[in-house]
């Protein structure tokens, strides 16, 4: 699913935010990403989708490698990842119905396919009775359900989550999880990056901990920061 060799990322100030990676996660698997503010987490999990990419080294998805790979053809990667962020990032003017839609728009799904599966995805999530509502009139797990149906909606072999729960209460991060673990269930990979080391000692999967640009750890259901 992803192959990293020898990958490295200089940024034009200097900083250098990872520092040979050599990394691979099969398809199937739940994986935590890791560390310390600054370690290169971002760096990492933006490298998958091609929103940053290598100064050294390869990198394939879906057999794909993305180091040679030409900005046009970038689109057709992304069709098979999908993206959760810590701050939703929903289009405020439009309904959940709306915002979910728009993601297979963009890929000219029938207006028939796009109904159901528009509604399958915000049951799926628990919010099929706000279809009709917009992003202000829901709280922020809501939000974030919304942009989790909108990140599966086109059937993705990847969901990349960043900070699914960071601004998220204890209650509803727990809730979110399980969501998360429904979609894994159903064969899709997941890559989560996290700073909760409850979520990642509770809901055991494997951890890969970054610090200063290397991968320092890669466990199995391992413990976060203690080792087996």
């Amino acid at each position: 699913m992803i192959e990293m060799q020898n990958v490295y990322k200089t940024y034009k100030n200097g900083v250098t935010a990872l520092n040979g990676i050599d990394m691979a996660i099969d398809a199937g698997e739940f994986v935590y990403v890791v560390g310390p503010s600054g370690a290169g987490k971002s760096t990492f999990i933006k490298m998958i989708f091609r929103e940053v990419q290598a100064s050294k080294g390869t990198i394939k998805v879906n057999n794909k490698d993305l180091t040679k790979m030409k900005w046009k053809e970038v689109p057709y990667l992304r069709r098979d990842i999908g993206v959760v962020y810590q701050d939703f990032k929903l289009l405020p003017k439009l309904t959940v119905y709306e915002n979910v839609a728009f993601a297979l728009e963009v890929l000219e799904e029938t207006p028939r396919n796009i109904r159901k599966r528009v509604m399958d995805v915000l049951d799926l999530v628990g919010l099929k009775n706000k279809a009709r509502f917009i992003p202000d009139e829901l709280s922020g797990g809501e939000q974030q359900r919304v942009s989790i149906a909108r990140a599966i909606a086109n059937h993705p072999k990847l969901l990349i989550a960043d900070e699914p729960t960071g601004n998220l209460d204890p209650e509803t991060s727990w809730e979110i999880m399980k969501i998360l673990e429904e979609i894994n269930a159903t064969g899709t990979t997941i890559i989560m990056a996290t700073h909760s080391k409850e979520i990642v000692n509770t809901i055991k999967k494997r951890v890969i901990a970054i610090e200063d640009g290397l991968v320092v750890r890669d466990e199995h259901r391992g413990e976060y920061g203690y080792e087996i």
